[in-house]
């Protein structure tokens, strides 16, 4: 009766009802009560938030973690067991009278942000001209090769780089210095790229914490745990941002670093963002409203963000949606819905540029053959997968359904710091290219090299620009 995977006060009126209903088909001695699930990824305790400028008194009260979930279901109990009469009834007044101020909150509402959403036209969400069009006039914008090389986004955040966040959000470096130690980590890795002769670059997101959570900290609507820390995978651990409110964005959020790494180079640089269904699944999403419409709100702030990286002058943007897949519903049947609304917050989130704008996605470690329809729909002029553990099977779906845009199937794989041999790379994009016409397809790693070290990552890359001007050589012997 407790909902166990998101961080929202249980509406006792609403539960009480469908427990008496149980009752009544059943009776009381077969129920239990109990929460939806395993409490594995609610955070631990409510009680730990004291900080209030991450969650202000007005916004914890509407809130429940994991120990206060537990209550809720005592709560439960002894209201329909009739224990403490008079403090439950009490408690269930309380609960009332939060849920209906919650309703009404200026915090959550934002009328401008919902006339926005309700004023979308069917334009918004496709690109002014179809990807055959856009093909060429992209290519001759941006002068790439056959096989053009790109890395996903990160590049390795050292403990130096962990470091000087840490301080500077301790208030023990100042912005100035924080920023100068930045700028010279973007123009190393910039430098390091060009001299590798990687075809489209990256800034290398050192500025960045986690690929959800800084876009949090930029946008209205969202906010934030001091120790709301929940297990991701393995011994990995996060803080997902809680979407409590409409959302918008009022200030461009990587504009600046983007903008300071394009400087730096001729070859275009890849501006980089977080998508809006990532966004949404792995934040804690209010629950009193259509998660469509909160995804469509997060799209349309992802929105300005691209047309204001273009505007500085970006001509590549790379929107990331690795948790298309895992949003599916268990439910087969719901799936479509799903897609629908998902598939259009990615096109929204993208179609605002001009055609000589290249928009890139990336996807990693997932299962295409059964939404590949939909991962076409989206019309990313590049798509980037995990493909090297499978030695490109995962391609057998974009061939079968001769998939019409560009994409980079990985090389190698970024969780291993074993650096692969050239020949293995070109293997895999001989195998490759069998699938996939050359004129579509790019070289890059899995993912992105945030987690490795500089060393291998370095190596890895010189590697792969070494393949990929081998498979060009090997083009040309063909043609």
């Amino acid at each position: 009766m407790v909902d166990g995977r998101n961080v929202w006060k249980n509406n006792f009126e609403n539960s009480l009802s469908l427990i008496q209903k149980a009752i009544n088909a059943i009776g009381s001695n077969r129920i239990l009560i109990a929460p939806s699930c395993s409490l594995l990824h609610s955070p631990c305790n409510l009680e730990l938030e004291v900080n209030e400028k991450n969650l202000s008194p007005e916004m914890k009260q509407w809130l429940a973690f994991a120990k206060q979930k537990l209550e809720e279901v005592s709560t439960l109990k002894n209201i329909l067991n009739e224990k403490n009469i008079e403090r439950n009834i009490n408690k269930l007044k309380a609960n009332n009278s939060v849920h209906a101020a919650r309703k009404t909150s200026t915090l959550i509402h934002n009328k401008k942000v919902k006339q926005r959403v309700a004023e979308l036209t069917l334009k918004d969400d496709k690109r002014t001209n179809s990807f055959s069009v856009r093909q060429p006039i992209q290519k001759k914008a941006l002068n790439l090769p056959l096989f053009p090389t790109t890395t996903i986004g990160s590049f390795p955040q050292t403990k130096e780089v962990r470091s000087w966040r840490s301080q500077y959000k301790k208030g023990n470096l100042s912005k100035n210095t924080y920023d100068l130690l930045l700028e010279k980590e973007t123009e190393e890795t910039i430098k390091f790229q060009e001299k590798a002769g990687l075809d489209v670059l990256v800034h290398g997101e050192f500025e960045r914490n986690d690929m959800v959570e800084y876009f949090g900290e930029q946008l209205n609507g969202f906010a934030f745990t001091s120790f709301g820390w929940v297990q991701s995978y393995g011994s990995r651990c996060v803080k997902p941002p809680i979407i409590y409110g409409d959302v918008s964005r009022e200030n461009p959020m990587t504009v600046k670093w983007s903008a300071y790494a394009q400087s730096l180079t001729n070859k275009p640089v890849k501006g980089m963002l977080t998508g809006p269904v990532t966004i949404l699944q792995w934040s804690f999403v209010r629950n009193d409203q259509p998660r469509s419409q909160t995804c469509t709100q997060i799209a349309l702030a992802i929105r300005d963000e691209v047309v204001d990286l273009e505007k500085a002058g970006l001509q590549v943007i790379q929107i990331d949606e690795p948790a298309i897949r895992e949003g599916l519903p268990l439910r087969k049947l719901d799936w479509d819905v799903y897609l629908n609304w998902a598939i259009k917050a990615f096109r929204i989130s993208a179609s605002g540029v001009r055609v000589e704008t290249q928009i890139h996605t990336h996807m990693c470690y997932s299962e295409f053959n059964d939404i590949i329809k939909n991962i076409s729909d989206m019309d990313a002029d590049v798509i980037t997968i995990e493909c090297s553990r499978s030695q490109m099977d995962l391609l057998d779906a974009f061939s079968t359904f001769k998939y019409p845009n560009e994409i980079g199937p990985g090389v190698y794989d970024i969780h291993s710091p074993r650096v692969p041999e050239r020949s293995e790379i070109v293997a895999l994009m001989e195998k490759a290219n069998k699938l996939i016409p050359a004129e579509q397809l790019w070289i890059n790693p899995d993912c992105g090299l945030k987690t490795r070290h500089w060393k291998e990552t370095k190596l890895a890359l010189i590697e792969m620009v070494a393949a990929a001007k081998e498979c060009r050589k090997n083009a040309s012997i063909l043609a």
